[in-house]
């Protein structure tokens, strides 16, 4: 059995996943808000003590995290904490090398072969080529990104923090956009905008430019829930207009971004949606601005137009990839050995 973990700004969840008949199946979880711990060592102690040492035994740990990692260690980019494998190593009275660290967008790269039929919802059927490359672009807290490699007998993903890159905007719309967060930031990266809180920068650039007048129980809304799932939920459901074109313009420029890492990593072999606002906005996604701001690629737009496009409903895909890490892992050491 392995244990494993999805660590992300907003939520941590923590699973013990069996691999049987080559599917995982999941023997134990709990989720964690991130902001009431101090580090992810005190909340694998608090699972090890309560619920795992007496009844699991576990062969290996492995830990998807927002933020790059380095020598097993991370500092995380959402949250104020450094993340040492070797100190959680400590905690379940491990060897050091019995656990592994991985960027978020890594793990769940590492799922998406786990994956069943009904975990997908296909945008884009394209053509796609067999073994080709295929890249992971997932808008949630923050946002991640993946470039997947076949290297000749499985897929391998490198780690990336490409949400980071800056913002390029492509018409007089999104030029006004990026000199309004200019002024509020600074430097303006895609997360600025593809991401929860950047749902919310889009929303304020349009109530701020074009709609000051903002419906009273919109407002009390947006003071007392999740803005951001405030203004998509409001979107969806056409109640009201500047949530409306805040969500057109992030589907918009996610399709772009998700069209330019396509470009990058030259994914012939498909392109998938991850994290934890597309499963949410799906009916939008499915209108058409996202795949048409994806193929909108000059002379590149037919090729574009080939690769698949698929978005992940299954928001286990980080603990699945952190589990089927763990299971190659093995596989290799074990070949090797016998080698």
């Amino acid at each position: 059995m392995y244990l494993v973990g999805d660590i992300g700004g907003t939520k941590t969840n923590i699973a013990i996943l069996e691999l049987v008949s080559r599917k995982f199946v999941t023997r134990f979880e709990k989720n964690f808000i991130s902001k009431d711990y101090d580090s992810l060592r005190t909340i694998v102690k608090k699972v090890f003590d309560e619920d795992i040492k007496s009844k699991f035994t576990i062969a290996g740990a492995c830990f998807g995290v927002a933020g790059p990692v380095k020598d097993g260690l991370c500092d995380a980019t959402n949250l104020p904490w450094l993340v040492d494998a070797k100190k959680i190593a400590e905690v379940l009275n491990f060897e050091a090398n019995l656990v592994h660290l991985l960027n978020d967008l890594e793990s769940a790269a590492y799922g998406i072969d786990v994956l069943e039929e009904k975990d997908v919802y296909v945008l884009n059927k394209g053509i796609p080529q067999k073994n080709g490359s295929r890249v992971l672009i997932s808008a949630g807290t923050g946002l991640g990104e993946s470039i997947i490699f076949w290297d000749g007998r499985k897929y391998k993903p490198s780690p990336s923090e490409g949400g980071h890159t800056d913002f390029a905007p492509r018409n007089k719309t999104e030029i006004d956009l990026l000199n309004y967060l200019i002024n509020k930031y600074g430097r303006i990266s895609y997360e600025r905008i593809l991401s929860g809180p950047g749902l919310l920068n889009v929303y304020s650039f349009f109530k701020d430019t074009a709609y000051q007048n903002m419906p009273p129980w919109l407002l009390e809304r947006l003071k007392k829930e999740d803005p951001s799932a405030v203004i998509s939920e409001v979107a969806m459901l056409k109640k009201d207009e500047c949530c409306e074109k805040a969500l057109e313009l992030f589907v918009s420029v996610y399709g772009a971004e998700a069209g330019n890492l396509a470009l990058t990593g030259l994914a012939t072999g498909g392109v998938y949606i991850g994290g934890g606002i597309a499963p949410k906005i799906l009916e939008k996604l499915k209108e058409g601005s996202f795949i048409q701001a994806f193929t909108h690629k000059g002379r590149l737009s037919v090729m574009v137009s080939q690769m698949p496009v698929k978005v992940i409903l299954n928001d286990k895909i980080p603990l699945l990839g952190c589990g089927n890490y763990l299971n190659m892992h093995d596989q290799n050491r074990l070949e090797h050995i016998a080698s």
